[in-house]
């Protein structure tokens, strides 16, 4: 029901009644007796509160609808021009493609395209958590993605536009291929098989999620056959494990703007391409996809610069110059393939940033130095980190100190008054257990003689 129906329909109808489909004319009314004098205006009519609130809240939702439909009109209604995508005939048939070559210094935001051409592979594979890319030729890689017909999955979405970009000695080519009508995807489909054979790996961005899972049922349905599958980066889960701490999104423009400085100015909703698509299947004007072959080309080179940028931040030694919190990102992702000694750089760097990043920091560095075998460094860095715990952090540490000093230290009244403050870290019940176990052992030391150094042993029967 209309909004303003709504609002009617409550201004007219008390809470609980019905609204009448015809009000019979009124009778004429008979004369009202007069009204006492009083010193003041008459009061209104009392109002249920619930009915008030309810007509401010659907007043200010239609507000907020009517303005961003305001707005959405007003960013699909380009000029008219011609389609961004100029037709080639190939020898696979007609396909209509947009293409660009970008030079080396071509700078996306910050960071340079041609860091991902220097990129060393064995870091990669520690970045992606995956030793198979350790022998990936990533001058051969394939950057992809796709804006397609919508988000629903399964047969009825088509790409209708594949982005892709590969490395040309140190130039980027941007090559998109576009789908001018629905039902021609087999020439479009064989010059991706095409380039695929020709390259090393995929990059992508969810793109082991969505885009090649997609692409792989369109050419099982267009009888095409699929090309062999590569090794496959998606840089998406590289970078939720390295950006995590930030807080704020591990969206691709998010980490566009946060990590390489680059704010997209006059860039087309995302929500909005597939509408736009149809609206040019239906005869719009084909000026309309323009924005939409640029946001796809700009997510090509947000890949490349991406892909360089993580792999320097992982490379570099420039610690002081880093966020802490991406420090203690890159510690985890460092500890968890296995190359201890950059994880322990890493985290002993981001325990310089204080508060919550930094108790983080140190409780992992301390369990490196007690990885290594240096449980008097471990002790130290946990010490450390209780100084800035607040609240619950602080029961882990407690915990973990009351562990060391008990089973590497040797220092069992340590280890007991740690062990007393574990309340929220551990069950009621281990806890007890600990309290009453390390009670016992101070109690057996202190019942036993001291011993001078280098005096000899009692001998037994004595």
């Amino acid at each position: 029901m209309d909004l303003k129906r709504k609002l009617a329909r409550l201004s007219s109808v008390g809470p609980g009644s019905k609204p009448a489909e015809a009000p019979p004319a009124a009778p004429e009314p008979e004369p009202a007796p007069a009204a006492p004098v009083s010193a003041g205006p008459e009061a209104p009519k009392s109002q249920d509160p619930r009915i008030a609130a309810l007509k401010r809240m659907l007043s200010d939702w239609s507000e907020r609808q009517d303005s961003s439909t305001g707005r959405r009109r007003a960013t699909v209604t380009p000029p008219p021009g011609p389609l961004p995508a100029e037709p080639r005939m190939t020898a696979h048939g007609l396909v209509h493609i947009a293409e660009r070559v970008l030079p080396p210094e071509h700078l996306h935001g910050s960071a340079p395209l041609v860091g991902a051409w220097d990129v060393e592979a064995p870091l990669v594979a520690s970045l992606a958590l995956d030793p198979r890319l350790a022998g990936v030729d990533f001058r051969r890689v394939l950057y992809l993605d796709t804006e397609t017909t919508g988000l629903a999955g399964g047969t009825g979405t088509v790409p209708f536009l594949v982005g892709l970009a590969w490395f040309e000695e140190r130039s980027l080519r941007v090559q998109q291929l576009f789908l001018r009508r629905l039902g021609e995807e087999g020439p479009m489909l064989r010059m991706l098989a095409e380039r695929m054979a020709e390259s090393s790996c995929l990059v992508t961005f969810n793109g082991k999620s969505f885009d090649w899972p997609l692409l792989r049922t369109r050419f099982v349905l267009n009888r095409v056959p699929v090309p062999a599958e590569l090794p496959h980066l998606d840089l998406l889960h590289c970078s939720r494990r390295v950006f995590k701490h930030r807080g704020s999104g591990t969206r691709l423009v998010q980490l566009e703007e946060h990590i390489l400085g680059h704010r997209r100015i006059g860039d087309v909703d995302g929500a909005l391409i597939p509408d736009l698509y149809f609206r040019f299947l239906r005869g719009g004007s084909s000026a309309a996809l323009t924005p939409v072959l640029e946001h796809n080309a700009n997510d090509l080179l947000l890949l490349a610069a991406l892909l360089g940028e993580l792999v320097r931040r992982f490379r570099s030694n420039r610690s002081e110059e880093e966020d802490p919190r991406d420090l203690l990102g890159f510690a985890g992702v460092a500890l968890r393939a296995g190359d201890y000694e950059r994880a322990q750089s890493f985290a002993r760097a981001a325990a310089k940033g204080g508060g919550t990043v930094s108790v983080e920091a140190l409780t992992l560095a301390s369990r490196l130095s007690r990885r290594s075998g240096d449980a008097k460094s471990a002790v130290s860095l946990l010490e450390q980190a209780l100084t800035s715990a607040r609240g619950a952090q602080a029961a882990p540490l407690h915990l973990a100190l009351s562990k060391l000093y008990e089973h590497s230290i040797k220092d069992v009244a340590r280890a007991l008054h740690h062990a007393r403050l574990t309340t929220t870290a551990e069950p009621a019940e281990d806890q007890r257990h600990r309290i009453s176990r390390l009670e016992r052992k101070l109690a057996r030391g202190a019942r036993q003689p001291t011993r001078v150094p280098g005096a000899p042993l009692p001998r037994a029967g004595l």
